[in-house]
């Protein structure tokens, strides 16, 4: 399903560490920038995940999932930017459902991928880790903005760790098979 789009998930997995960083670097950040930053890192992880999607229309079934959590993932991006004034505790509940929403996507296509390629496990990880993140979040909205910020950062960083080494390992496994592939003389 994600073999042909394999560089899709490692751009997906390099756009949240370098969200993650910028997080961790500018502790003091405004609101509205932190909106602004997110807004950036939720429609470029949609934009990804909708190209992911339609990559793999041909390969899968359920290549509609992908697409919609890409929809989902723009949609919300796109809302940060047209409504910077969002209060804190809005912007947190945004974060959460988005969190828990995509994480339920993607424990979705784990299951599906378990029947294709080995390491889908760490795409169930990836949703496992959004859907507790979503979750903290919503059993703790008083938190301080530092702490909001380092946890938001902490997340990206491990989800798009997770996201780098699956790309890679579909990436390995596609260019295995190609090679045992018989090609024609």
């Amino acid at each position: 399903m994600y073999a042909s789009s394999w560089w899709a998930l490692v751009l997906r997995g390099v756009a949240a560490i370098a969200f993650g960083v910028l997080a961790f670097a500018w502790p003091q950040i405004t609101l509205t920038a932190l909106v602004f930053l997110w807004g950036a890192y939720a429609l470029v992880d949609g934009a990804l995940a909708i190209a992911a999607g339609i990559k793999s229309h041909g390969e899968s079934k359920r290549w509609w999932v992908l697409l919609l959590e890409g929809i989902l993932g723009v949609a919300a991006g796109l809302v940060a930017f047209f409504i910077p004034a969002i209060t804190a505790l809005v912007l947190l509940m945004v974060i959460a459902a988005w969190a828990i929403v995509t994480g339920a996507f993607e424990i979705g296509a784990a299951i599906q991928l378990r029947k294709y390629i080995k390491g889908e496990w760490l795409l169930a990880l990836a949703g496992v880790a959004s859907i507790l993140f979503g979750v903290a979040l919503l059993f703790n909205p008083a938190a301080g903005a530092l702490a909001l910020i380092w946890l938001i950062g902490a997340y990206a960083i491990v989800f798009g760790l997770l996201m780098i080494v699956l790309g890679v390992r579909l990436h390995s496994m596609v260019r295995s098979a190609d090679r045992m592939s018989p090609h024609a003389v």
